[in-house]
């Protein structure tokens, strides 16, 4: 067929009915030289503005990258599990994140990760968001 344009996709055609469209295609986050990932890696993007807030509760800081919109957490693959984030955050498996990020900590030491439970109590207590854990369970 001749005269067709480019197929796209749904996650396209969505985002261009919503009037989204990203400004860069996504990649995966890449360790600082030196480092490496043993356990896989996902991300925890929080809302840039408690960004600054979050660094300084946590008693260790893994790699954090930072765009205009987000703060991007290092953490262990499936970190997830068994864990509800808080609604503000975004847990992204793979730490797959637009192209636009820049590292902003680095720590010391050869391993990325910021301890996930420890980053999940820091967002809970800033967010107003009880830990699943601590919640009631109805009968």
């Amino acid at each position: 067929m001749s005269g067709v344009g480019p197929v796209l996709s749904l996650d396209t055609l969505v985002r261009l009915h919503r009037g989204f469209v990203p400004r860069a295609e996504p990649s995966k986050l890449t360790v600082p030289d030196g480092m490496t990932a043993p356990l896989g890696c996902d991300a925890v993007a929080v809302p840039a503005r408690f960004g600054p807030l979050v660094l300084p509760r946590l008693p260790h800081a893994g790699c954090v990258y930072a765009d205009e919109a987000y703060w991007w957490w290092i953490v262990p693959a499936d970190s997830d599990y068994a864990l509800e984030w808080p609604t503000a955050t975004r847990y992204v498996a793979g730490a797959v994140v637009p192209d636009e990020v820049r590292l902003i900590h680095r720590p010391e030491g050869t391993v990325p990760y910021t301890p996930p439970i420890p980053l999940y109590l820091a967002l809970c207590r800033l967010m107003g968001t009880t830990p699943s854990w601590s919640r009631q369970v109805s009968a």
